[in-house]
């Protein structure tokens, strides 16, 4: 057997890699936490596009190109032009002829030509009972009767032109034949005539060459021939008033009289089909004149672009990236757009099925904890990382801290303290050699957990002033990282989240991850403090630990009826309120930690008073070095516990 390779044109590559989910939802957890919504996010990334795969920006873009040309480099007035120069061509024949004969019978014929009307279509129509002396002149004028056939039926139906490149009488009495019958099937589909299907299974018997869509029911049939209809009333309402007069009075000099069973067609089409756009015009300023065929398809085509720029823009309610037609964007842009809008696709439906987003229950979009496990692991591998490289350490293996066993064992490291687990060692080792052998490679440890437990009240500042100054994302990346380090190493500590901006409320991380920015005055430390107190009192047997970002002192305090109090400058009974709070804090054994950011020296000066009060300590953190502070107070505290 031979084989032969070549360049894939099945449309998408069936060896091409999947959609890269988790660079997907890197992208889309960067947009949430700028503060776009899940379903602006998901938009945006679609827009964008993904690595290796053009967005719907650049189709839309190419799109209107494509549109722009079409409308620049045409004319609609193709056919006039060849019709006159047809014209053209007979009278000089048939002037060439006559000038020899010295007859009065070719003065007259001489003077007929002479006094025919200026406009193209009255002296087509003058002429149509000529009698002509030259040869020439008369297959010139019959080439004119056939060209308006052709491209009256190609205006109408898709390719005719070419299938009818040599027409003769006999295809000429099969095309009126086809055109009667037509209407007939339409006039009776009108009328709701119960004998409609077995008159589409006859019509489709004998004529069904005509129609290469192969429509199966009368319905397919009508819409295929209304969309091009309306293509062409849309050329001709973008004539000039002239233009459209000449091609009216030219369509009745077809061959067979066709013109007036088509505009039959046309008007049962109308009748039909209400909702095609009958109405429109485009402008076209180009050079290249059209033919009428070549026209309507022009005009198809523009409506095809402006229908493919609305399932692209997917700004309707439902939209789906499955509504776009691939074959009409591979018609209008290639095959390589129809692939990068079917791979867009999967990526939007691979998003939805693997439980990356899901719908909340009043509709809206969100990510699943699946996603924000993804999103808070690189937000945690970012922080390992600038923990690495400023105190050198390493990743630790260890489960947990040091302590109980949890059950499961790893082979030992060079370096490793924990006690060996003897069962697998000597199991290994038979394993490995059959006889009891021991070598180093057999050797297995116990893990360890340290079971103390801590309730850790992460306090955000989620002011406007964050918003401005750059600090939204480190903030909510921090959260994130700290989260996943929870979760996955320390799993028997409680974390609540709390932000606060004019009022103060405890959220979980998928709150946070899509927490909008809104402009907000008010940085109400005291009822976070006061949150973050009640977390604690929840979890009586664990170590409390309060971990507080701002970039700002304390504005607003909260009353006892529930109200906020902003101020700014701070209110004496607004600092008052909050240090209260620190200190019944310190009662419950907690140690607050403050991250400050910014050069606020007012801030300064009350988080050095905090920090005296709470037997905690303060750290001046930049943006980016927010959530490598955070991480490592965290751990200190679990070291210092240990």
């Amino acid at each position: 057997m031979r084989y032969r390779y070549g360049r894939w044109g099945g449309g998408a590559d069936p060896l091409a890699p999947p959609v890269d989910l988790r660079a997907a939802v890197d992208e889309l957890g960067r947009e949430i936490m700028e503060g776009a919504s899940p379903n602006a996010a998901l938009r945006e990334l679609l827009r964008r596009g993904v690595d290796g795969t053009r967005g719907l920006d650049d189709m839309t873009s190419r799109l209107w190109q494509r549109r722009s040309s079409i409308k620049r480099r045409h004319r609609l007035d193709g056919t006039l032009q060849e019709v006159r120069r047809l014209l053209d061509e007979a009278l000089e024949a048939e002037r060439r002829a006559l000038f020899p004969d010295p007859s009065d019978d070719a003065r007259f014929r001489e003077a007929q030509l002479d006094a025919l009307p200026q406009g193209t279509a009255a002296a087509v129509q003058e002429l149509a009972n000529y009698s002509w002396q030259s040869q020439e002149a008369r297959q010139a004028y019959e080439q004119i009767r056939e060209l308006l056939g052709r491209e009256l039926l190609d205006q109408r139906f898709r390719g005719m032109k070419e299938a009818l490149s040599n027409v003769d009488s006999e295809d000429v009495r099969r095309i009126q034949r086809m055109l009667r019958d037509l209407n007939e099937l339409l006039t009776a589909h009108a009328a709701s005539s119960p004998d409609t299907p077995r008159m589409f299974d006859e019509f489709m018997r004998k004529h069904g060459d005509f129609f290469p869509e192969n429509p199966r029911t009368v319905d397919e049939l009508i819409d295929a021939l209304a969309a091009r209809s309306a293509a062409a009333q849309r050329m001709m309402n973008s004539m000039t008033d002239e233009q459209r007069a000449e091609l009216s009075a030219l369509s009745q000099q077809a061959f067979g009289g066709i013109g007036s069973q088509l505009s039959t067609l046309d008007s049962l089409l109308q009748r039909l089909r209400p909702g095609e756009d009958w109405t429109s015009s485009a402008r076209f300023r180009g050079q290249d004149p059209l033919g009428l065929g070549e026209g309507a398809q022009a005009m198809a085509d523009l409506a095809e672009l402006d229908a493919l720029a609305e399932q692209l823009a997917q700004s309707y309610p439902g939209a789906r990236l499955e509504d776009i037609d691939l074959e009409a964007l591979e018609r209008q842009l290639g095959p390589e757009a129809s692939v990068d809008a079917r791979r867009l696709a999967e990526l939007e439906k691979a998003l939805r099925q693997q439980n990356i987003l899901e719908r909340a229950p009043d509709g809206s979009l969100r990510l699943t904890p699946k996603a924000l496990r993804r999103l808070g692991e690189t937000a945690l591998r970012g922080v390992v990382d600038q923990l690495r490289s400023s105190q050198g350490s390493r990743d630790t293996v260890t489960a947990g801290a040091a302590g109980e066993l949890i059950g499961s064992t790893r082979p030992w490291q060079f370096g490793d303290t924990e006690p060996w687990d003897v069962p697998r060692t000597l199991r290994n080792s038979v394993l490995r050699s059959g006889a009891m052998s021991l070598d180093v490679v057999d050797i297995e440890v116990a893990e360890t957990e340290h079971r103390s437990r801590a309730a850790v009240a992460l306090c955000v500042d989620t002011s406007w002033s964050m918003v401005q100054d750059g600090r939204w994302v480190p903030m909510k990346r921090t959260a994130l990282a700290l989260h996943h380090l929870i979760q996955t190493r320390f799993r028997t500590d409680a974390l609540q989240l709390v932000t606060f901006g004019r009022y103060a409320e405890a959220v979980d991380i998928g709150q946070l991850t899509a927490l909008e920015g809104v402009w907000e005055q008010g940085t109400n430390l005291h009822h976070a403090l006061l949150l973050a107190g009640r977390h604690v009192r929840r979890h009586p047997d664990a170590q409390p630990v309060v971990l507080v970002v701002t970039d700002g002192e304390p504005t607003a305090h909260l009353e006892p009826e529930g109200d906020a109090e902003f101020h700014y400058p701070p209110l004496p009974r607004t600092l008052t309120k909050t240090l209260n709070e620190v200190d019944s804090l310190a009662r419950l054994g907690a140690t607050i930690s403050v991250f400050k950011l910014g050069d606020d020296p007012r801030l300064a000066a009350f988080v050095d008073i905090v920090a005296r009060r709470g037997g905690g300590r303060v750290v001046a953190a930049d943006e980016d070095g927010l959530g490598a502070a955070v991480v490592s107070d965290y751990l200190r505290s679990r070291k210092q516990r240990r």
